[in-house]
């Protein structure tokens, strides 16, 4: 089994890169990857709880920040104390980190979206098409041997710290927090928040990102593939 590429041109890779190894080689011998996997659904529960609570006390939007931080901590540190230490299991560590990865994504989404701050059909339609990329990255790993990590200069870390940008924003300009926009749908009128209209660009976003990705792929297996 040939391990997948990994293609990464996030902005903060390079640093990061760097951070996780440099962290990889100080955690104490009974730290495990998989220990590590474990300590990232407990960051994105953390998160979810956090923006949960967060309608009643504002306050709570600081530990949803710092689960976002414990989610990266155990999930960029898992795989790289596996590859610091030589223990890596490519297919045991590919189905459990990816399977996690989904649970752990769903617990954020779930977890803006039963807040308040945001609808729940939009959080939940912007998990969706975040599963849609993750399914493509995963058939293009075993279809081209590459894992791509980014999308232009943005990976999963960069969101992260965008995240937790929103989540300071949030809390300390009470007038993004009182924001509400009412728009006609039908004969329905819908009231959106300030993080409504951002999911809204970020849904956008993600279709556009989707959309050229497929169109670029599937180009390309045609050219590898063509018609007989």
């Amino acid at each position: 089994m040939r391990e997948a590429e990994r293609i990464q041109t996030s902005l903060l890779n390079a640093v990061e890169r760097k951070a996780l190894i440099w962290l990889a080689k100080r955690q104490p011998s009974w730290v495990t990857s998989d220990m590590l996997t474990f300590v990232g659904t407990v960051g994105a529960l953390m998160f979810a709880i956090g923006f949960i609570l967060s309608r009643d006390n504002i306050s709570w939007l600081w530990f949803s920040s710092l689960g976002m931080i414990v989610n990266w901590y155990g999930d960029s540190l898992d795989g790289t104390l596996a590859r610091v230490r030589k223990t890596q299991r490519p297919i045991y560590g590919y189905y459990l980190d990816h399977t996690v990865d989904c649970i752990n994504e769903g617990l954020m989404f779930f977890g803006i979206g039963l807040s308040g701050w945001m609808r729940l059909e939009l959080a939940l339609t912007a998990f969706v098409l975040y599963l849609f990329l993750t399914i493509n990255v995963s058939m293009n790993a075993h279809l081209k041997g590459e894992f791509k990590l980014s999308y232009g200069n943005l990976g999963t870390t960069e969101y992260r710290i965008l995240v937790i940008l929103a989540d300071t924003v949030l809390f300390f300009v009470p007038a993004i927090r009182q924001f509400s926009k009412s728009i006609c749908i039908g004969n329905q009128s819908i009231c959106l928040s300030s993080l409504d209209l951002l999911a809204v660009l970020v849904i956008a976003a993600l279709i556009v990102i989707y959309l050229a990705t497929i169109i670029s792929d599937a180009k390309h297996y045609s050219s590898i593939d063509p018609k007989r």
